[in-house]
């Protein structure tokens, strides 16, 4: 997922479903800046006192629906969703810089899931490409 992200160095990344904290790890190796959004309040705590602990400086976690993204800090070159949503939440393609991309699975709980990725045009046009087959735990939204 990363990968198809075609991170540089100069990027803004948003993360929606911080988890442990990994994921946002490894892209902070990547990018100038990660911003990551975690719906369940002690899992962002966790990941963002163990990021700060292992100098991931460049990492912002917050508590949020992650459907919403973070739009204090958009718009992203990039953005990752690590959690299946049914379609592809809209306030998430309007954080996407033009050029930008997105990564992330869609598909129905438990279901068929494909990895899309979505481009954003310069002129603000939408395009997705299918991957592959996934299975991921459900998008949850508070």
């Amino acid at each position: 997922m990363t990968d198809f992200l075609d991170t540089r160095p100069d990027h803004k990344v948003m993360e929606i479903g911080t988890g442990s904290g990994y994921q946002a790890a490894v892209l902070s190796n990547l990018v100038k800046e990660v911003y990551s959004v975690e719906v369940i309040p002690e899992l962002a705590k966790k990941a963002s006192e163990t990021l700060a602990s292992l100098g991931y400086h460049n990492v912002h976690v917050c508590v949020g629906d992650g459907y919403n993204g973070w739009s204090d800090f958009a718009p992203y070159d990039g953005i990752i969703v690590t959690a299946a949503a049914p379609k592809i939440p809209t306030p998430l393609i309007s954080q996407l810089k033009p050029t930008g991309r997105m990564v992330i699975p869609v598909g129905e709980q438990w279901g068929a899931q494909e990895l899309m990725l979505v481009i954003k045009g310069a002129d603000d046009s939408v395009q997705t490409q299918k991957i592959l087959e996934v299975s991921f735990v459900p998008f949850v939204r508070n």
